[in-house]
This record gives C-alpha cells, structure tokens and sequence, in this order.
C-alpha cells in the first residue's frame, strides 16, 4: 500500500510538471500576439476579467453582482445586470405591451429588462418594472409587505393577496398586512409620508421602504439613518417610482405623428389657471400676473376674478372648447414635481400646458416631445408672452406642440405590481440610504427662485423654441 501511494505521488508530479510547461507555453504566445490586448478588448466593449463569461442565454437571466461601491448618499452593492432592454422588445413584437390598452403581450417567466434600478440617465423604469417575469420557482414564496403605517393610511386597502390579484399583475405572490405581529417577519415594511420606526430591532434581509407622494417642503423628515432601503416617490431617481401620472410610448422610437385634428379651432380664448393657492413659494401668482399685462390670463379660483368650482365638470368641458393654452404652475419648485396639474388639466384636455415648478429636462423626461412650454426658456413673462402671440396668430405652429397624440398613452402604473416583482428579484442588491433626508430635502432637490437662475442649470443663453 506505501509503495502505490509513491507511485502515485511520482505520477501525479509529472503530470503537473507536463500541465505547467503547456500553461506557460500558452500564456507567452498569447502576450506576445498582436491580436490580443487588454486595450483591444476595451475597444470592442468587453471587459475582459479571469472568471468565465456567462453565455448569451445565462446572462439574461442571472444579473452579476459587483464589488461593494459608494454612490454619492448611498452605499450598496451594485446590481450590474446584462439583459435585454425594452427596445430590443419592440423591435420583435407586433403587440401592445400588457399594461397598455388592449395590451396583450405579457412577461414570461423569468423576463427581465434593463434597467429596473435607479441609474442618473435611466428615467422612471417604470415600463421595465412592469414587464419584470414571475420568478423562475414553480411556486415562488410569497412575499409579506407590513404597511408601517397601517391599513388606515391607504385609503381602501384591504389585507391580503387581493390588490395583486385584481390587478392581474405578472408577479403577484405578495400579501399586505397591517398586523404588528407580522413586522418582524414580514419580507418588507413600507411606511408612507412619515417614518415611523418598528418595535423592532431591523433584521438583516428584511426591505425597510420609504414613500412619498408630497413635495420635500411638505413632508416630514426622517431623522434615522441607515435605515431606509427603498424609495417609491414620485421622483425618477426613486427605486419604485410613483409618479402623479406616467406617460409610456407605444414605441419609444416613434415620438411624432402626422395630426388631422386642428387643436385651435373655434378656440376664442387665450390662457387660463385655476388656483386657490395664492401664497406659493415660488412666486408663481405673482408670474402669472406679470403675465397678465402682456397677454389675456383668465385666473379662476380664490386668487383671481373669475369662478368656475372644483368638482364642477364643465370646467374641463370649458378647457377644451374654448382655452389655448393652460398655466400648469406647481406650488414648489421641486425636481421631478410634476403633477395632475400638468397631466390632467393640461394634456389630458387637449390645451397646450405652460409650465413652472420642476426643471425642463424634467419635464422632457416625463412629458410627450413638444407638449409644453416652459416658463425657464424665457427671460420674462413678457418674452413668454411674444411667444404666445405667435402660437395664437399661426395654427400650424400650435398643431406642432399636438403631434405627439397617438403615439402612447397615460397609464396605470401599478405600483404594487412593480413592488411585488421587485421584492421577488434574486438577488436583491444590498443597499441603504445613509441620509435619507440629505436625498430627499438636500440641495437643489427644490428652490423658490428660478431653475435657470441657479448657477448648476444657468446656461449663457436662453435655447429659444423653434418657431
């Protein structure tokens, strides 16, 4: 037996040696080939590393994750995720996705498009949420969201599976609960417009979101740090965006259509505003009454001449027949802070929005090309006005801000859906926000003077619309 364990040794031995002086061989020849370098493997895209690649089909399915890396008020572990993108989708399909319409075309099990997380050029991701696949289990564990502030604070929510079954939503083995005894265990705690802290000491895996509806000027803060993992606002760089309303295109390479609709016809009156506010921080009464003194502005409402009540239908009836353009003005100049002042009042009642309260690349983010002016490409309100008095003396040039109509639709964003599916992700990356209020309330998330005159957004001159 001591004379077979030598032997083996002596084979196993030469074996290496023969197995070194191959590796050796190969490795010189590759250093030394003009095919092969670390800057051609650049140049074609590929990061080139010592781990196997994952083929075509695995990295569709299994996002790999990097090393733990510090972004700005967060640290995590990034999710780097190597799927297809909704455009590689609708370049193949001939059907409306699920959530439009008449959508018909569903995610199959396992689907997943980039992005679903938060990135400084991704937008709202709110299409690739929705489209997440149920997950790969045949029967995928059920996920327990606590609603941290009780059932109370959700008007009409009940308890249970029933808002992801009603929904029909691609992922829906989730359940709500209001009950205390399920916050330790529970998969996720979401807390909405204040932070309340658990009896509970926060278990390792366990998603602790934050979510927000109001402007950062109108909420509470939260004074833990480290605490919150999620966010779902209405701000785009949120996790699980939950925007006033959200714009998707059929296709987002189709921006523009032809329009055999005349938006100005029979239309005898220049711009109107309901407000009640009259006291907003960011000066837009007084804007608007500048305004006034250059072009026709009818104010209806407690700050100005004119009355038309809130619930009374007809006054969105009087929108459409009879207004060009709509003072889509929000109390807070705060970024993404776009709301059913813009979508509903303006857009969804075919008048042409003119804007003030987030950025304009905001805007261009969340609105239809060309469907709104915004009151930052002007020096003054008598600039604007200049303007207005074109749009209003040539049809075509107004028609031009109509021609996205047709090519998507406003739809319903299924907020639970998307944190169903995202809870159900694997893995989850592994993150906190370190100061929740230095994301939310931190500089430049609002401002009471104009986004133009703030030294990060001034330009040296104004980019005019093209007339």
């Amino acid at each position: 037996m001591r004379r077979l364990r030598l032997r083996s040794s002596f084979v196993f031995i030469i074996y290496s040696a023969i197995v070194s002086f191959f590796l050796l061989t190969l490795i010189t020849q590759v250093g030394q080939s003009d095919n092969w370098s670390w800057n051609s493997a650049a140049d074609n895209g590929k990061i080139q590393d010592s781990e196997e690649q994952p083929s075509e089909d695995e990295s569709k399915r299994k996002p790999l994750l990097a090393e733990s890396e510090s972004v700005g008020w967060m640290n995590r572990k990034l999710v780097v995720e190597t799927n297809s993108t909704l455009k590689d989708l609708f370049n193949s399909i001939n059907e409306k996705l699920w959530f439009f319409e008449n959508g018909t075309y569903r995610p199959e099990i396992g689907d997943l498009y980039d992005p679903v997380w938060p990135c400084p050029s991704c937008g709202s991701r709110i299409a690739e949420q929705l489209m997440i696949g149920p997950p790969e289990a045949e029967e995928p564990k059920v996920k327990t969201i606590f609603l941290g502030n009780g059932l109370g604070a959700w008007s009409g929510m009940r308890a249970g599976a029933g808002v992801f079954i009603k929904s029909q939503c691609p992922v829906s083995s989730c359940s709500l609960s209001g009950r205390k005894s399920d916050a330790l265990t529970a998969d996720a705690i979401l807390f909405k417009d204040s932070f309340i802290f658990p009896k509970h000491k926060k278990p390792l895996n366990q998603v602790w979101i934050m979510y927000m509806l109001e402007s950062p000027l109108n909420t509470p803060r939260v004074k833990y740090q480290n605490v919150i993992n999620w966010t779902a606002t209405y701000r785009m760089d949120s996790d699980v965006m939950a925007p006033y309303e959200s714009w998707q295109y059929y296709n987002p390479e189709i921006k523009s259509l032809p329009q055999t609709v005349n938006f100005a016809a029979n239309k005898t009156k220049k711009v109107a505003w309901f407000v009640s506010n009259c006291a907003a921080k960011n000066n837009r009464l007084e804007y608007a009454k500048e305004l006034q003194k250059h072009f026709e502005v009818d104010i209806y409402g407690g700050c100005g001449t004119k009355t038309c009540p809130r619930k009374n239908k007809d006054c969105f009836a009087m929108l459409q027949k009879d207004y060009k353009f709509y003072l889509a003005f929000e109390n807070s100049n705060c970024r993404d802070y776009i709301t059913e002042k813009f979508f509903v009042n303006g857009l969804m009642n075919g008048i042409l929005p003119i804007v003030m309260g987030a950025p304009k690349e905001d805007y261009e983010k969340a609105a239809p090309a060309n469907s709104f002016i915004h009151v930052d490409d002007y020096s003054s309100p008598k600039e604007l006005a200049e303007y207005l008095k074109a749009l209003d003396a040539d049809d075509s040039l107004y028609n031009k801000h109509f021609e996205w109509r047709g090519t998507g639709e406003f739809i319903n964003t299924y907020f639970w859906c998307r944190l169903c599916a995202m809870l159900h992700l694997n893995p989850l990356p592994e993150k906190v926000y370190t100061d929740y209020d230095e994301w939310w309330k931190g500089k430049l998330s609002c401002t009471s003077k104009p986004w133009r005159d703030l030294p990060e957004y001034k330009k040296s001159s104004l980019q005019k619309p093209k007339r």
